[in-house]
């Protein structure tokens, strides 16, 4: 009965979750007039075109941390937003920095069977609270695909790829964190909002 609870539980969470960023959406689009000034976009964007992927609206060019990885692989994030949804969207850009193609390694989606079984991602990241000493693992929708960026396999020298994961909030007392991914070195950041 308790696994079931739990199924339970869960699917209500990831509901709720989805029924907030809907709501938030829907009230972002309801504006009225052109006041001139660009809409804010989201962070859901999986992939941008080309080796030169724009600044997504609302981040510094300056990253709050960089994680290297192997083989010339370097994640720079450049935020992470706690929302009123109760999550924290950690954003960045994932570059190759060497002088050859690179295949992302399969460990960045982490060895939870669900998550395999939707391919590549980034559903290996975890944020840690040292404080609280909690870990929380990526969001996941109610298919249990990955809430992060998905579908994308190598990276051409010098290429960069947006990238975006999401997580449960740690309490808002809770600002630091660390940022781990697989195979990448573990970097502490700031929780904004």
């Amino acid at each position: 009965m308790s696994i079931r609870f739990t199924a339970k539980a869960r699917r209500g969470m990831v509901a709720l979750t989805i029924a907030a960023g809907l709501a938030v959406g829907v009230a972002g689009c309801s504006g009225g007039g052109d006041d001139g000034k660009k809409p804010d976009t989201s962070a859901s964007a999986s992939r941008t075109g080309g080796s030169d992927p724009s600044t997504q609206e609302g981040e510094s060019d300056e990253p709050i941390a960089e994680l290297k990885g192997s083989s010339g692989l370097l994640l720079q994030i450049t935020s992470a937003t706690r929302d009123a949804g109760g999550f924290v969207t950690v954003n960045g850009n994932l570059k190759n920095d060497g002088s050859k193609r690179i295949t992302i390694p399969p460990a960045v989606r982490g060895d939870e069977t669900e998550i395999l079984r939707h391919g590549m991602s980034l559903g290996g990241a975890t944020l840690v609270d040292a404080t609280s000493k909690k870990r929380y693992y990526v969001l996941r929708d109610t298919d249990g695909r990955p809430l992060t960026t998905t579908g994308f396999s190598s990276l051409q020298p010098g290429e960069s790829l947006a990238v975006f994961v999401q997580f449960p909030a740690p309490p808002t007392s809770t600002t630091d964190v660390t940022f781990q991914l697989p195979t990448f070195a573990s970097a502490p950041i700031q929780i904004s909002g």
